[in-house]
């Protein structure tokens, strides 16, 4: 049944996820001050128009947000949850990052976890009330035959719960991750299993990165629920924002940070540059010692070539994150007191976040490594070639996502294999100038072939015909 909020004038379009367009954070004076996200979902949305009667239902993911909700703050066009601090850390850290990620990239030490216990069971009913606050809302807000867009894991039970509520609406999920294969994700308990799939499937169409992804949560569905019903499955490979990529690449605080990292670097030295969050499945240390087992086999490498390792801490309250940078942190200092000179620093580690000085260092690429163990999609893999000054080539792991649209002119390696990563390098390092520019400029096209606000478009389209 419709609502009676739904019978009014209400927004035609609703996205949905857990961190929204925009945040707030206390200034010294007691005030809020907005911060406007970034990443293929903002630039998206911006595709849809000022004048288009759209709504972003997202969460208060901190104190600044929690206070503006409660103060009234706000900017047209989102609404912002404030879900319990408690339940959210549940629902966030307890399930949706320690559980569904981890099964999603495959990441658990299956001797040990997981451990689908009486504290698993006590999250899965946070995460369940947190879905259930976005389907409320959105149910609340949308106008009659809306069209809803859910956003990720986070988010897997809304399509279900919010098909419950407004029946009238058109409903699309998309998934930002792997979907995992379903021997797998049959490690979840039965019930969990299963009501994840239904709350997914109670959307008309479901939107993955690749084809492997969808065809991964197909067979889930074949396996545990019978199939997919009437759900409708598509491929949306999100590609790079060039346009903007290539402005901001240039701007004066890129061109400074662009100074200073080539004096680090030293004059005609071949760069490797990898840019990430701490996140596991980014298979920093396979890749540390890639290049560290790189300089082993060629010795002739070593003064010539230096590592840019950009690893920006992600997930620091979760212990097990902590570990990892910390090691990635040893890794690095141990090839520079193994291998380094007075004139050379083989690694240059930086772990705080600077949007321009990645972008500095996609400009002065040679090669970019791109190695994750498992990835959604990996949009670094589409900006690095897109902003290189020279042209690089691309080292990609199989298992990213990216690795689908952009095979043909990376060189792809095993991110287990670190000997196999090594030889890729050498590779990737020995390539000729003309060789790497071509494939520099194959990448940038195929990389770019679906823009943000094309890749929202086109499932919004999808899904309205669905």
């Amino acid at each position: 049944m419709v609502s009676a909020r739904a019978a009014q004038v209400g927004p035609q379009i609703l996205v949905a996820s857990n961190r929204g367009p925009v945040s707030y954070a206390f200034e010294a004076d007691g005030s809020l001050t907005p911060r406007r996200g970034g990443g293929g979902l903002v630039s998206g949305l911006s595709a849809i128009g000022s004048e288009a009667d759209t709504l972003w239902v997202c969460s208060a993911l901190g104190d600044g947000d929690r206070e503006a909700v409660r103060r009234g703050v706000g900017e047209a066009g989102v609404r912002m949850l404030d879900i319990e601090a408690s339940v959210h850390a549940a629902a966030y850290n307890g399930i949706a990052n320690s559980v569904l990620w981890f099964v999603h990239h495959m990441l658990y030490q299956t001797p040990l976890e997981p451990v689908f216990d009486a504290e698993f069971r006590r999250e899965w009913g946070a995460y369940e009330a947190y879905n259930r606050a976005f389907a409320a809302a959105l149910a609340e807000e949308a106008a009659e035959g809306a069209s809803v867009m859910v956003q990720d894991y986070h988010l897997a039970l809304v399509p279900g719960m919010l098909r419950e509520l407004r029946p009238d609406l058109r409903i699309g999920h998309f998934s930002h991750t792997p979907w995992a294969p379903p021997e797998y994700f049959r490690m979840l308990p039965d019930d969990v299993a299963r009501q994840l799939l239904r709350g997914m499937l109670g959307a008309d169409r479901l939107g993955f990165l690749t084809h492997r992804w969808a065809d991964a949560f197909t067979r889930c569905c074949e396996d545990a629920v019978g199939g997919l019903g009437t759900t409708r499955v598509g491929v949306h490979g999100l590609g790079a924002d060039a346009e903007f990529l290539r402005r901001r690449a240039h701007e004066p605080d890129v061109d400074e940070r662009l100074v200073a990292l080539r004096e680090q670097i030293g004059a005609g030295r071949k760069t490797i540059v990898r840019v990430d969050r701490t996140e596991l499945s980014k298979n920093i240390v396979r890749g540390l010692l890639a290049y560290r087992q790189l300089l082993l086999d060629h010795p002739e490498w070593r003064e010539r070539v230096v590592h840019v390792a950009f690893a920006y801490p992600s997930r620091q309250d979760l212990a097990v994150y902590r570990d990892y940078t910390a090691e990635v942190a040893r890794t690095a200092e141990e090839i520079n007191s193994t291998f380094g000179t007075p004139g050379w620093t083989p690694v240059i580690l930086h772990v705080k976040d600077d949007f321009a000085r990645s972008l500095a260092a996609y400009r002065l690429a040679d090669v970019a490594l791109v190695n994750p163990i498992r990835d959604g999609m990996n949009l670094v893999a589409k900006e690095v070639p897109v902003v290189s000054d020279e042209g690089c080539a691309l080292v990609l792991s199989r298992e990213a996502g990216a690795w689908e649209e952009l095979r043909e002119d990376a060189v792809c390696v095993n991110p287990y294999d670190v000997m196999g990563t090594a030889a890729g390098l050498f590779a990737a390092l020995s390539m000729s100038p003309g060789e790497r520019s071509d494939r520099s400029k194959r990448l940038a096209a195929a990389a770019t072939a679906l823009p943000p606000q094309r890749w929202f478009l086109d499932q919004l389209g999808a899904l309205r015909e669905a």
